[in-house]
């Protein structure tokens, strides 16, 4: 059965225009003026808008951290991204066991997703330690599709900067890419211990036991490093600040190749006031790296206009408010993270439009850019020959609230939003999955996506030029 979808505004990152798509089969194979299409389900997208079904970079589904669990699994989750336009996403996985190999916990989350996850996906792997059977165990994961690896700068499975330069210099001979979580672990360490020495516990000294410092250092060192070891892609995960964006704009002006830059919606639509309020309430806020001031909001708005961001994510990792609340009186207890990824499409379209983003800038950072990143090679635009993934939007204002969310948790950070779009209808692959706002009959089971090494001379090329044009 063949699908037109008529007479909507069709939203690219290069390119918006009114007309059609014909779907055969799950991808699109035509575009433009078509007529005369018989035995076709015709969807009529007049007042809506056609866009590419969104591609989230940064989940964390059943993220095990020991005390706590993250109430999304891949099923919630997932259902909770395509009620908000996201068709593919892509979970940071959970530390593993003290020792184990890059494996354990890629078959671990394949347990987990499996025939759970109602939309498609893949995992990034994680490196706890590097030895001599790393870059054995990598290559065979890029050759499964697993083409990404993240590393941390704080917590307990942290890299030694030596470590880093192995790791770095095995990414460059495979092509894949590294996702850095960017914090200095001394600042983080030395000032929530002398916070709670001093007995300043509540939420707010969450955000000041991280300052922007900790983020930017953590930056510019991963930058020298990357130098040393001849530039392998290196992706920052949720940059929040001000400082930590500069480092980036600075190292690509002065020749710094295969660097990107990840934000995420908190960081664009929250601040630290939220942890001014009752800790009843600003526990809810807790998560790593915190919220920041409306001056970095700004910033970090700034680097979307002038494409020094390259993607908007979510880092949906979101908890019940019971678990959030054991540490009102101690920040330190409380988990860290937020849900998102319902909100995502919504709220960025709304507050970009709203500050003179154009829809097609927005569409690169939210679906586009992290599929060419991540070597999702069919999703993240509206062209022929690619998985017929589209999500229409109704211009229809409407108030966010947990009474119309799909995540487990019992409460949302962005309670009270006013989005100027509503999901209408989500395709992922052709069939329709979100109807009218609504699952569409019995959701089917998403697929393992397995990515491509390379990220595209073209979208290596745009970015540079870019930063040449300043």
């Amino acid at each position: 059965m063949k699908t037109l979808i008529k007479n909507g505004l069709i939203v690219n990152p290069d390119a918006s225009f009114y007309g059609s798509v014909l779907i055969e089969d799950g991808t699109i194979t035509e575009m433009g003026k078509i007529e005369n299409i018989s035995d076709c389900n015709v969807i009529d997208a007049e007042g809506e808008l056609v866009i590419p079904a969104g591609v989230d970079v940064h989940t964390h589904m059943d993220l095990d951290l020991g005390n706590f669990r993250a109430v999304d699994d891949f099923y919630s989750g997932s259902i909770a991204a395509l009620y908000g336009g996201t068709a593919t996403i892509v979970d940071h996985i959970a530390f593993g066991p003290k020792n184990c190999d890059l494996r354990y916990m890629i078959d671990q989350y394949h347990k987990l997703a499996d025939g759970r996850s109602v939309c498609d996906y893949s995992f990034h792997g994680v490196i706890q330690q590097v030895n001599d059977s790393i870059f054995d165990e990598m290559k065979e994961l890029a050759k499964e599709g697993i083409t990404s690896f993240k590393i941390y700068l704080t917590y307990d499975n942290r890299l030694s900067d030596e470590e880093i330069l192995r790791a770095m210099d095995i990414a460059k001979k495979l092509e894949v890419t590294l996702a850095v979580h960017a914090e200095n672990h001394g600042i983080v360490t030395y000032l929530r211990q002398y916070f709670g020495e001093k007995g300043y516990k509540e939420p707010i000294y969450h955000a000041l036991s991280r300052p922007n410092k900790s983020e930017s250092e953590a930056i510019s060192r991963m930058i020298a490093l990357s130098e040393i070891t001849g530039y392998p892609n290196l992706y920052f995960v949720h940059v929040s600040t001000k400082e930590g964006l500069n480092e980036i704009i600075n190292a690509r002006k002065n020749g710094a190749k295969n660097i990107y830059c990840e934000t995420c919606t908190q960081y664009l639509t929250l601040d630290k006031e939220k942890y001014e309020m009752d800790s009843n309430e600003s526990v809810k806020y807790i998560m790593a790296p915190p919220l920041r001031t409306k001056e970095d909001i700004e910033a970090l708005w700034r680097g979307i206009e002038n494409k020094d961001v390259d993607v908007i994510a979510t880092d949906h990792c979101p908890f019940m408010l019971d678990q959030k609340i054991v540490g009102k009186e101690d920040f330190r207890l409380s988990p860290g993270g937020v849900g998102g990824v319902e909100e995502r499409m919504e709220l960025v379209l709304t507050e970009g439009i709203r500050r003179g983003v154009s829809l097609n800038n927005l569409i690169e950072k939210l679906c586009s850019n992290p599929a060419k990143i991540f070597g999702i090679d069919k999703k993240g635009s509206i062209n022929i020959g690619n998985d017929a993934d589209i999500a229409i939007l109704k211009k229809q204002r409407y108030t966010i609230s947990k009474s119309n969310r799909h995540s487990k948790s019992d409460y949302t950070v962005y309670e009270g939003f006013e989005s100027d779009f509503k999901v209408d209808k989500v395709l992922l692959r052709g069939d329709i999955v979100i109807d009218n706002g609504k699952t569409f009959n019995e959701l089917k089971t998403g697929k393992f996506i397995k990515r491509s090494q390379k990220i595209s001379d073209k979208f290596l090329s745009n970015l540079y030029r870019n930063v040449e044009m300043r």
